[in-house]
């Protein structure tokens, strides 16, 4: 079964922790990121717009899964990588495009107004797969 995901989430899932924005959010995206961790070879479906992380989204705060930033962060950080929505890759492939184009520095610019940003944890996930191409085993 394929997972649909957005542009910027093929950056977030290298920097996961564990931590999110609630305890149902982060059980969905563990699950995603084991997935991916444990079947590389998992078909990833590129989609406009919310995807299988966004569907966990909790209903009892501000989402911001359709704002017109994070649709521009998608469209830019697909462009880097050389992947169009519709496109469908494995994770293992999305993996290797992500570490041919993308170095950590560029989270600076491309991630600068993501809450997450100020933690780190997403530029030492694209550092990760640039020298090991596999998800760490999660804390």
């Amino acid at each position: 079964m394929n997972i649909q995901l957005r542009g910027h989430h093929l950056l977030c899932l290298l920097g996961y922790r564990g931590k999110g924005y609630s305890d149902g959010f982060c059980a969905n995206m563990t699950e995603i990121y084991e997935r991916l961790r444990m079947e590389p070879q998992t078909m990833i479906e590129i989609v406009s717009g919310p995807d299988a992380i966004c569907a966990a989204f909790p209903s009892d705060q501000p989402s911001h899964c359709q704002n017109r930033t994070v649709y521009h962060k998608d469209q830019e950080i697909l462009a880097r990588v050389g992947i169009r929505i519709g496109d469908s890759a494995s994770w293992t492939e999305i993996c290797e495009a992500v570490a041919r184009q993308i170095v950590p520095s560029d989270i600076n610019q491309i991630c600068a107004d993501c809450i997450w940003h100020p933690l780190g944890v997403c530029q030492e996930g694209v550092a990760h797969i640039r020298s090991d191409r596999t998800l760490r085993k999660l804390p």
